[in-house]
């Protein structure tokens, strides 16, 4: 049991995805800071709501209050993951298909240079001929 564990722990993809987690959790929290300090301030400014997050849409109710929809934090948060998404193509997925595109050429120019080998049946049939050509034996 335990050395069922240690071989799942110490597979390639295992290491791979927690080292993923970690690094998308540090990156995230980058990202959040430069919507939060930077754009939704900027889209506050545009809509003169002051702060994203303050933007809220007052709707009067049946009993004669009022319901308040918080669009600010609805659009902040469909930001975040736009940006987020946005800088983890062009920072991770974008290089690294580039990268696969680049090693699949690579290797594809070493094997288009190289004629296929031949089937069994043609070697067979190549034998065949050079014995034929080679005249008749003698049987004893």
């Amino acid at each position: 049991m335990i050395k069922g564990f240690k071989e799942f722990i110490l597979r390639g993809n295992v290491i791979d995805l927690a080292v993923a987690v970690v690094i998308g959790a540090a990156f995230t929290a980058i990202v959040n800071a430069l919507v939060e300090g930077f754009i939704n301030p900027l889209i506050g400014v545009l809509f003169q709501v002051g702060d994203l997050s303050s933007w809220v849409w007052e709707v009067p109710t049946l009993s004669g209050g009022t319901s308040t929809f918080a669009i600010g934090i609805i659009i902040g948060a469909i930001i975040n993951f736009l940006a987020v998404a946005l800088i983890v193509y062009f920072v991770f997925v974008m290089p690294m298909n580039h990268w696969k595109d680049r090693q699949a050429a690579k290797a594809g120019a070493g094997q288009a240079d190289a004629e296929p080998l031949p089937t069994e049946q043609e070697l067979l049939a190549q034998i065949r001929d050079l014995l034929q050509s080679q005249g008749p034996t003698q049987r004893r």
